[in-house]
């Protein structure tokens, strides 16, 4: 079969040119071109960005696995560096509610593959007692004030359609750090348009506020839904939305601020 890829040009100082490709790859990670978790581009893009052959890039590829800083599945390969995902501005925040972690605050989040809840079955379509990809997020001042916890649970349909997500299954023990802050870009990224309806309710004779967040699709099914309780005695409720924007084009985001009497 004839090459579709440029030559490999000749290594230099004696260093294996799939080092070299290794190491540029790395870089391009390492500076965020490709967040952590997300799918690198296939073979044949990367040789051509690269000016290589596909085999020298799947050299380079093995070198990197070798090293754990990229992984392989059905679905492709994917950077595995530590660190925070990169931000995309002016983009809906998951969980509703979640704030970055500053000096003096306490931020945790987690992953697990259980059953939900019976109401959070039931708004996903989901059997009862089937497991699924459940989210929990807890965010506290070190004194333990401006509480506020949110649990998510993904749909079948989600998981399915959003491989970054899917991806989460084989390490959703529970305890393992999992912030998916960009899970509502993921979904964009797959194709999905995203509908969100938030209901404001206040729990009875407690200081909080509940938020209930259900997200659905253009083909009006569901992705998911969270759950957001906020100890309003201390905390102001930020209450961000973001419209969805049209092929192509960035969404259009806006922002409202409530707070609780």
């Amino acid at each position: 079969m004839a090459r579709t890829t440029p030559p490999d040009h000749p290594p230099t100082e004696e260093e294996p040119l799939y080092r070299r490709i290794a190491s540029e790859l790395l870089g391009e990670l390492r500076d965020g071109t490709v967040p952590p978790g997300e799918r690198l581009p296939g073979e044949r893009r990367l040789a051509g960005h690269f000016g290589v052959s596909r085999e020298t890039v799947r050299q380079a590829l093995e070198l990197l696995r070798r090293d754990g800083l990229v992984a392989t599945d059905r679905r492709g390969s994917h950077a595995t560096l530590p660190g925070p995902p990169v931000e995309t501005p002016a983009t809906l925040t998951f969980p509703v509610g979640a704030r970055a972690a500053t000096p003096g605050t306490v931020s945790r989040a987690t992953v697990a593959w259980e059953p939900p809840s019976p109401d959070h079955a039931a708004a996903l379509g989901l059997a009862p007692g089937r497991p699924t990809l459940v989210h929990r997020y807890r965010y506290a001042t070190a004194d333990g004030r401006g509480l506020r916890t949110a649990v998510t649970s993904f749909s079948a349909v989600a998981l399915a359609e959003v491989e970054e997500l899917a991806r989460y299954r084989d390490r959703a023990d529970g305890t393992a750090a999992a912030h998916l802050r960009r899970a509502y870009d993921w979904m964009r990224r797959a194709g999905l348009t995203l509908h969100h309806r938030d209901t404001i309710t206040r729990p009875a004779s407690t200081p909080s506020v509940r938020v209930t967040r259900r997200v659905h699709d253009q083909y009006a099914r569901p992705l998911e839904i969270t759950d957001l309780v906020v100890d309003t005695r201390q905390d102001a409720l930020v209450y961000e939305f973001t419209l969805p924007g049209r092929a192509a084009r960035p969404a259009t985001a806006g922002a409202s601020r409530r707070t609780p009497p």
